[in-house]
């Protein structure tokens, strides 16, 4: 039962008046049945009121007060619950001083005890006390405690409701009390609220093995009150919930590791690593080269042979033995009435039961890795003492064996790719550089990141009667498209030298190709243009941008060799459109040695002509691509303030060899990040005199 009742007149009311009124504090003048305690407003405001509430139980049974010898341990322990929960709300929620106040109500009839109050002698607490009123016929004919609570601040609403929800750090203090108390209350004063509640004393004892009902009800709906309450509900998962979850996470950071790999080894290796020793305790992956193995291995028709790329077991001394086994046993490439389906099937068991071997056998499960409508390889996995793997399992293995496919699929398409990038560019450069008596030589050459074949291009060949001829170009873009354009340049220039062309004549040859090649090209586009706004079918089809002609910059010359051993070479070149040449003489000066001309391929009827000059015994001739000149860093460029020609000016007394490397290095230490571009430097160096005709530097192929 719970009521709430008001003070005198400027208190507040909390609630309507009920059939029992609340009283306040013990009986006047020192009654023996009452005890109060003042407790400070602090956490240790719980425990003291706990200890107090234990002590008086005593002190009353000490005293064998009239119903003190019905209070037994279960009650005790209720106030002390009670108590301690109201406590604890009340320092919470008001942060004041509490007021405790313990009353033994005797069994109905006149109080021995009671003492009428002296005139003028005012109540401590003038408010109603607990208790029966007179006519009430439900007045409790049995022993009881009462508990009052005060606090002198009530900053927040009560929340009586069990359905209201306890705020954080808040206990359970009335829905508790409701469960366990005979009867509570609550009563606002101007600066007071107090909290009371009844315990009533049963002094019939309970036989052995019968159980109150009514009083069992009563500890469960306490004990659910008490119990932890989760943050949020704990969902009913089966066992096959659980499996699911971790597949899933299985399945995904399988994902995430094989994306990453761009070689079929690797991804093998990966996935025999995988599978042990979550889904069994050993594992070997079968590749089909086929077509798409790895650069400098035999190209096989697909299908047609198997390699084990890989084994796998938990016990790493294992792995040879099981590697013998497997070689000589290998799955079927067919896959039986399979076909190209990548679902898993029983196989044999690969290794004989051998006493202290590897037991008495397992279950075995050969997975065909496809994609693409294409047999890649088979994945077998064995684990030893089943008979079978649980359909679970097989599932799982199916869906990872697909993600091992199209991860193999993606890494024999990337080194099918490298493949042919490698043979294009060992197409589009020459096999090694042709030694010029008297002239030392070098080449450095570096596709951009992430290339394997560009735009930029070198070249250094005999073109016969004792000429020498040379070319460093770059075609405007990068890439295949670019590739295709140094194709076509390299041996035209090398056709043209070694008949006899000078350096001016075979640029003009060259610029007309590829001006011509330029002006096809604009003509399809505009016709096409032209068709599309009078509505007519366009007669030729428009290029893609890649398609588009390209222009070529390109520093070619020619060196012909001193006679007698004196040193030094005549030298002819020309620039079109590319960066200037640089001498670093014997002194340390450096000098332009190129005019600036009309890029190849833009205006058809451009004349170039060619300057000669003599590279005297101990100079450089340093020929670079716009890969140096506009290596960025920030808003500098390499160039700029001519910084190439002082990288060149602190190589005075080094070989060929030596400059190329040091240029090639202060290059990359411009900028922290990797050049953007194609790089490719030649440099030639005239020997001194004592060396002769001998030669320098002997050649060798481009400088990493």
């Amino acid at each position: 039962m719970r009521t709430t009742t008001s003070s005198p007149p400027d208190d507040v009311t909390g609630g309507a008046a009920a059939a029992r009124t609340p009283a306040g504090g013990g009986s006047r003048g020192g009654h023996p049945h009452s005890r109060a305690a003042c407790l400070p407003g602090d956490p240790r405001a719980a425990a003291a009121a706990r200890q107090f509430v234990r002590a008086v139980f005593t002190e009353w049974a000490a005293e064998r007060l009239p119903g003190s010898q019905d209070l037994t341990d279960r009650l005790a322990d209720e106030a002390v619950l009670l108590v301690s929960e109201l406590v604890t709300n009340a320092v919470v929620h008001a942060g004041t001083a509490v007021e405790l106040r313990c009353r033994l109500e005797p069994p109905a009839g006149p109080d021995p005890y009671a003492i009428p109050a002296p005139a003028g002698d005012p109540d401590p607490y003038p408010y109603p006390h607990p208790g029966p009123d007179p006519g009430d016929a439900a007045a409790p004919e049995r022993a009881g405690v009462v508990v009052e609570v005060s606090d002198h601040h009530p900053a927040r609403p009560v929340r009586a409701r069990e359905e209201a929800p306890a705020p954080d750090g808040g206990g359970h203090g009335l829905q508790l009390i409701s469960a366990v108390a005979e009867s509570w209350g609550i009563t606002y004063r101007r600066a007071m609220k107090t909290v009371w509640f009844r315990l009533s004393a049963d002094a019939r004892p309970e036989p052995d093995g019968v159980y109150d009902n009514q009083l069992l009800q009563r500890g469960l709906r306490a004990a659910e009150l008490l119990a932890p309450t989760p943050r949020r509900a704990v969902r009913q998962t089966s066992e096959g919930d659980w499996v699911h979850r971790g597949a899933l996470s299985f399945l995904a950071e399988a994902s995430d590791l094989l994306s990453g790999q761009l070689d079929a080894d690797q991804v093998a290796s990966l996935a025999a690593q995988l599978a042990v020793p979550r889904l069994a305790d050993w594992c070997a992956v079968w590749l089909c080269d086929g077509d798409g193995g790895a650069p400098g291995r035999g190209i096989e028709a697909d299908g047609e042979a198997q390699r084990l790329a890989r084994v796998w077991h938990s016990s790493e001394s294992r792995i040879d033995s099981l590697r013998v086994a497997l070689e000589k046993d290998p799955p079927p490439v067919s896959g039986g009435d399979t076909g190209l389906s990548s679902t898993p099937v029983a196989v044999r068991w690969p290794w004989p039961p051998e006493p202290g071997g590897y037991g008495p056998g397992g279950a075995s499960l050969a997975c065909p890795l496809v994609a693409g409508g294409r047999r890649l390889g088979t994945l077998l996995l064995g684990r030893a003492g089943l008979l079978r793997f649980p359909d679970e399992v097989v599932g799982l293995v199916e869906d990872l064996c697909r993600r091992v496919a199209r991860a193999m699929a993606t890494a024999r398409a990337y080194s099918r790719q490298e493949r042919i990038s490698q043979v294009l560019q060992r197409r589009l450069l020459p096999r090694g550089r042709a030694q010029v008596p008297g002239v030392a030589s070098a080449v450095v050459y570096e596709p951009r990141e992430g290339a394997w074949a560009g735009g930029d291009f070198w070249d250094l060949f005999d073109a016969g009667d004792g000429r020498w001829c040379f070319a460093l170009g770059d075609v405007c873009g990068s890439g295949p498209e670019a590739a295709a354009v140094t194709g076509l340049a390299r041996p035209v220039l090398r056709l043209l030298a070694r008949d006899g062309f000078g350096v001016a004549d075979v640029l003009d040859r060259l610029n007309k190709t590829m001006a011509r090649e330029a002006a096809d090209s604009v003509a399809a586009v505009a016709a096409a243009v032209a068709a599309a706004g009078a509505g007519a079918e366009a007669p030729v089809e428009i290029r893609d941008e890649g398609e588009q002609a390209r222009f070529l910059s390109l520093l070619y010359g020619e060196i012909v060799p001193y006679h007698g051993g004196s040193g030094g070479a005549r030298c002819t070149l020309a620039s079109a459109g590319h960066p200037l040449p640089l001498v670093l003489g014997a002194d340390g000066a450096v000098r332009v040695a190129a005019a600036p001309q009309m890029l190849l391929g833009v205006v058809e009827d451009a004349a170039y002509v060619s300057e000669s000059f003599d590279l005297c015994a101990g100079e450089t001739l340093l020929c670079v691509t716009d890969g140096v000149t506009e290596r960025r860093s920030g808003r500098r460029l390499f160039d700029d303030e001519d910084g190439l020609a002082t990288a060149l000016a602190a190589c005075r007394g080094l070989g060929a060899t030596a400059v190329a490397e040091h240029i090639r290095s202060t290059v990359h230490a411009f900028a922290p990040t990797p050049p953007d571009d194609d790089l490719a430097l030649l440099v030639l160096q005239a020997a001194g005199a004592a060396e002769g005709g001998s030669g320098a530097d002997p050649s060798g192929p481009p400088l990493p």
